[in-house]
């Protein structure tokens, strides 16, 4: 660790640090505050397309290495989001170590903002895992690039909203590849996790004429869309919905849910959905093309959020954020297409695009001819 000195405008200590090993992130911060009890990490992987995007998530990790490697992986995957989905935004991403039901306070997200405005709009934040609109509302007093605010503030309100239309295009584009229509009707899809955005998805599922099967470790998340559309069914976890009959599987919970089980599990022959950093492990995008599973890459489907929130820093209008969210059909259609020509996963051809984009931006910046 390096650099090491109070920071101006934040309370606490801010910690920057420079590892070798970091997968080429430009910069990591530590953010402690005692008197509110703030522990936070963030981690800035881009900013050759611009100022790094990307939300907060508050979440009770194990220990703070694992509240680092989670900021550095999400990170690092909000610059290939933000490539892709042709937003002027490199990539990076925040975690508040801490159970939010717990600790989280106005004292707190006011302490958080200080340490966002430190940075002098280098990462411009907005709402994940553990917070939301009212929340950022609170980091907006202190820190003016906020994003994902209510609307009552001049914000865009719930991303979970386009969230989840991104990703219901990106299956559209899956279903057009895998049976030759974009469409989910008389497909059975089950998506596991229903909450901030995998019940706007049910939604669209259901009105497209889906067959849908739900579970959520939340019995309440459950029973709302149950008693919403008496024709969803539900299942008791995750591992059953894997082993149960599908055309679709779509993961709307937190990362990791496709490993070594439960591809070999899986009935889906399409994933698409809206967890981020769902591949466990490198490898998995060639497990799941092994066994003949269309992977729609999570970063490029779950991008409608992060384009309603970058929306807003021009002053939000949601028919033009939808209009851009509607372009993810292509753009997974034309992943699809690039992996087919390539003879290589799906994951791959995306970060392929995402990269050349990055790499153009670089060479752009400095007056050199990109590889």
């Amino acid at each position: 660790m390096t650099d090491v000195r109070p920071t101006s405008g934040a309370e606490g200590v801010l910690h920057t640090l420079f590892h070798t090993d970091q997968g080429g992130h430009e910069q990591v911060v530590l953010c402690q505050d005692r008197e509110s009890g703030l522990k936070a990490v963030i981690a800035l992987h881009s900013t050759a397309l611009g100022p790094a995007l990307g939300g907060t998530r508050f979440y009770p990790y194990a220990s703070e290495e694992e509240a680092v490697r989670d900021a550095l992986n999400l990170s690092r995957g909000m610059s290939y989001k933000n490539a892709l989905a042709g937003l002027d935004h490199g990539g990076g991403k925040a975690v508040i170590i801490g159970d939010p039901d717990l600790i989280k306070t106005e004292q707190l997200l006011l302490a958080y903002g200080r340490f966002v405005a430190s940075l002098g709009g280098r990462y411009v934040t907005a709402c994940d895992v553990g917070t939301y609109v009212q929340d950022m509302d609170v980091v907006a007093r202190e820190n003016r690039w906020t994003t994902g605010r209510s609307p009552e503030n001049g914000g865009a309100g719930d991303s979970s909203v386009l969230t989840a239309f991104g990703v219901f295009q990106g299956m559209r584009a899956a279903a057009q590849t895998q049976w030759g229509e974009p469409t989910l009707r008389g497909r059975r899809v089950g998506v596991a996790g229903v909450g901030k955005v995998g019940h706007h998805l049910v939604e669209h599922l259901v009105e497209d004429g889906a067959e849908v099967v739900i579970t959520d470790v939340r019995a309440d998340a459950v029973e709302r869309i149950t008693a919403r559309h008496p024709q969803v069914t539900s299942v008791v976890d995750a591992d059953v919905l894997i082993r149960t009959p599908l055309d679709v599987y779509a993961p709307c919970a937190l990362g990791g849910a496709l490993n070594d089980e439960t591809v070999a599990a899986l009935t889906a022959t399409v994933v698409c959905g809206a967890a981020n950093n769902q591949l466990a492990h490198p490898g998995v995008e060639k497990d799941l093309a092994d066994r003949g599973i269309l992977y729609a890459p999570d970063y490029v489907v779950n991008a409608g959020g992060v384009i309603q929130v970058a929306d807003e820093l021009h002053g939000f209008d949601f028919d033009r954020a939808k209009a851009k969210a509607t372009k993810i059909f292509d753009t997974t259609s034309a992943i699809f297409d690039r992996a087919k020509a390539d003879g290589i996963p799906p994951a791959a051809a995306a970060d392929r695009l995402a990269e050349q984009r990055m790499a153009d931006a670089r060479a752009a910046a400095t007056g050199r001819t990109a590889p």
